[in-house]
């Protein structure tokens, strides 16, 4: 029985190896193929607007649509006015009361959509149907269900599409992914990833971004909203090995925003056998240890943001941080700049990518719920 289970295991790392040598997200090559910019023509204006600009990143990503040489905003638009003045201040551009103003306007290459969860179905549909790029904050759908829908709109639209999952553009990530790819870390056994910090402890959605910590605008609390991060990295390191399983414990401690998680840690089981564990929460003063990988022939962890690896066979120890590591990639939102500009083969995160990490958080909270596993 053990022979077989091992055998089962390299079937899955010969599919992910060959999976390994597209390793730039699937979007590079279908939606860029279809963009309506062909070549490079890195230096091309686009056109942008802001539909959105709740999210507690808004602020952040108005500076860098400001700040960016070759984008320019046309549009800006919120649901509530206060709110579509500060982004307005920042990136330019004209205030615009329907939505669809912005879907309709032919010289609008792409939008940045920074809303609450619950309306980025009725934003992300009719702009995939107007043919409109799209950078969407994560999470993209209040669930997995929705997520789904809305990547199936994007697919059949052809538009580039891009989210907020930062942690992939960072040179250890990237360095991590690449051991279990190619199977320096052999067969993996056991994961442990982290994102956490002390937005409940420190009231940091009391006010303005209050309706983060609101299930019903936000679909998920501390757990999902900081989780989803990790889990992204999670599905994205092991590309080729399936999640057939799942459950999580999820709960509240300061009670800080009635009905709303505080914390929690998930389970997710690959076809493979290997185990991982993650934690996302708003009551942890420090996150000392982000990431952990351990296979038969070696182990990684990220503690600090420095990257420490113990691989016998390439007499590589833990004595001092690894630092022969890939360039950081751009933010995520200046890559899909550069995208819309025409740029090629970017890694970019696919609609389907993001689907499945929304599903694997709406799953562990259902497996919560039922305090059950569920198979995925």
């Amino acid at each position: 029985m053990k022979n077989n289970h091992v055998s089962r295991r390299k079937a899955l790392k010969q599919l992910a190896t060959s999976a390994a040598a597209f390793a730039v997200s699937p979007i590079a090559f279908s939606s860029l193929a279809s963009a309506k910019s062909k070549g490079e023509a890195k230096s091309r204006n686009i056109t942008l607007a802001l539909v959105g600009g709740a999210h507690i990143h808004a602020p952040n990503f108005a500076n860098r649509m400001a700040n960016a040489e070759n984008v320019t905003t046309k549009y800006v638009w919120d649901p509530n006015s206060e709110t579509a003045n500060t982004r307005q201040q920042v990136t330019g551009g004209e205030i615009v009361s329907d939505p669809s103003v912005i879907f309709n306007d032919p010289d609008v290459d792409g939008i940045v959509i920074c809303s609450q969860t619950n309306l980025h179905t009725q934003l992300v549909i009719p702009a995939a149907q107007a043919g409109k790029h799209m950078f969407v904050e994560k999470p993209v759908g209040m669930n997995g269900s929705e997520a789904r829908e809305m990547a199936g709109a994007i697919n059949r639209s052809g538009v580039i599409f891009q989210t907020g999952y930062f942690m992939r553009s960072s040179g250890v990530n990237q360095k991590i992914r690449s051991l279990i790819q190619d199977g320096t870390l052999g067969e993996i056994t056991r994961l442990r990833l982290s994102n956490v910090h002390s937005g409940a402890i420190g009231g940091w959605f009391d006010t303005e971004w209050r309706w983060m910590a609101d299930l019903d605008q936000a679909g998920v609390g501390a757990f999902g909203d900081l989780g989803s991060h990790v889990f992204d990295l999670l599905l994205w390191f092991m590309e080729g090995d399936s999640p057939k399983s799942c459950t999580g414990y999820i709960d509240k401690v300061l009670e800080r925003y009635p009905g709303c998680d505080e914390y929690g840690e998930g389970m997710v089981v690959f076809e493979s056998g290997a185990v991982a564990t993650v934690a996302g929460g708003w009551v942890d003063h420090v996150n000392p240890n982000q990431v952990e990988v351990s296979g038969t022939k070696g182990h990684a962890r990220i503690t600090n943001g420095n990257l420490y690896l113990r691989i016998p066979e390439l007499d590589i120890t833990p004595n001092e941080p690894f630092t022969d590591l890939p360039e950081n990639w751009k933010h995520p939102l200046e890559l899909f700049f550069d995208a819309v500009a025409g740029k090629q083969n970017l890694p970019l995160i696919s609609a389907d990518e993001t689907a499945k990490t929304n599903n694997l958080v709406t799953q562990i909270y259902r497996a919560h719920e039922g305090k059950t596993w569920v198979q995925l």
